[in-house]
């Protein structure tokens, strides 16, 4: 067999995957993506720079991605190293003033600054910022409750408005906005530390996103877990609300999320296995896709994701 004949033979395969992508990249060309970074994706060298190559791609397919990012194993690093004790409740951190310091310092100094740089590897695109930027996010004391009883975490907060005005300022620029999770007081002149989760749907519906992605550690939302190991494809509004109470203390926030998103006018949310190098790419180009899928209860039965 001649070269040339061998050249066109092995190119053939990445012609049928790249004409595979074309009715998607039809399909979300101009729209908004905002994706919430977490799990191993955070820790692992080599996820971290497929995650970057993922969303460098999105933009230059002609997508608005938008990242906004927690950093809990960084931050529980950060504070044992300073002697301050982690404690959960109600599946949130109990955030002490000395606390908020440390969270501040290692979301905004640390985190966002190394996933901006990794973008950058690969073009002039990303911006880092937090809530408390042009009033992007503003929240107000978050009080859980355990037990009938409303407790006190400390600086942790509750959204109550967002601001896109920054954001939307960076995207027509073409930029990547980099959103770490920490938002303005209402109230009282303080910082306050949300659930990234939370942040990435409230960012999500504002910005009249087309998708949420949300990166996880686990394959989606499981059918019976722990007795099965089989994964909910795809699964309405009302479907998902009615699983919420089972859920586990991890998952909830992350499909609270998703649902707070397709029920305030995002088309759909996505929860995926960030452990799979190029997971966002295989979920938004290709027909097969990965992890969970919610749609709004009114989605048309079959109709185009």
């Amino acid at each position: 067999m001649s070269t040339g004949k061998t050249r066109k033979h092995t190119a053939l395969p990445k012609a049928k995957i790249l004409i595979e992508a074309l009715p998607w990249l039809t399909r979300h060309h101009g729209k908004t993506v905002v994706i919430k970074f977490g799990g191993n994706a955070m820790v692992n060298d080599e996820l971290k720079a497929a995650f970057a190559q993922d969303v460098v791609f999105l933009r230059h397919a002609g997508l608005k991605p938008v990242v906004v990012h927690g950093g809990g194993p960084q931050i529980s690093a950060a504070l044992d190293r300073q002697g301050i004790p982690t404690e959960f409740k109600a599946g949130l951190r109990v955030t002490t003033e000395e606390a908020m310091d440390v969270v501040r310092m290692v979301l905004a100094g640390h985190v966002q600054r190394e996933l901006v740089g990794l973008l950058n590897q690969h073009g002039p695109f990303a911006v880092g910022l937090t809530g408390e930027d042009a009033h992007t996010i503003t929240a107000t004391k978050h009080r859980p409750e355990i037990d009938g009883q409303l407790i006190d975490i400390g600086r942790v907060g509750q959204i109550t408005e967002i601001d896109t005005g920054a954001i939307e300022a960076l995207l027509a620029d073409g930029r990547i906005p980099v959103v770490s999770s920490i938002a303005r007081s209402q109230d009282d002149g303080h910082v306050y530390n949300v659930n990234a989760d939370t942040a990435a749907a409230a960012l999500a519906a504002a910005l009249g996103a087309e998708t949420l992605m949300v990166l996880t550690d686990v394959e989606g939302l499981y059918e019976d877990w722990p007795h099965s190991d089989e994964v909910i494809s795809r699964l309405t509004a009302s479907q998902l609300e009615k699983l919420l109470p089972e859920l586990s203390s991890g998952m909830a926030p992350k499909m609270e999320g998703c649902l707070f998103a397709v029920r305030n006018g995002v088309t759909t949310a996505r929860v995926l296995d960030g452990r799979v190098q190029h997971s966002i790419l295989l979920e938004i180009f290709t027909d097969e896709g990965i992890g969970t899928m919610v749609v709004p209860d009114d989605f048309a039965q079959g109709g185009a994701v």
